[in-house]
């Protein structure tokens, strides 16, 4: 049974989406958050292509102790830049995915702002 938070969540997503779009001059950096993990992606709508993509899930960010949530999706935000960087994506557009800016999803657009990207 969905409950009022996850259909408040739809709700924001859908009404986000319908206002932005990425293309290949400003791709859209979409960040999917989880109950563990978080997830961001760099993604040309137009043309249906995932440019860039980063995850705690990485092998890339495994290697270490993650103290915690916050810590991991600086970490993801830091590495999502990068990966943007080497595809010579600089400029993007901040989808959040229905989520709050706050916490796990701030932290990451904060990490991606001080890793170079432009949003």
């Amino acid at each position: 049974m969905r409950t009022n938070r996850t259909i408040a969540r739809g709700r924001r997503k859908r009404r986000i989406r319908g206002k932005m779009g990425g293309t290949a001059v400003r791709p859209r950096l979409a960040v999917f958050r989880s109950v563990r993990h978080i997830y961001a992606q760099v993604v040309d709508d137009g043309a249906g292509v995932t440019m860039a993509a980063a995850s705690s899930l990485d092998p890339a960010l495994r290697k270490g102790k993650i103290a915690n949530a916050i810590d991991a999706a600086k970490r993801v935000g830091t590495l999502i830049a990068q990966r943007a960087l080497e595809r010579s994506v600089k400029r993007v557009v901040f989808d959040r995915g229905g989520n709050l800016y706050h916490g796990r999803v701030k932290a990451l657009a904060e990490a991606a702002r001080a890793g170079g990207l432009e949003f």
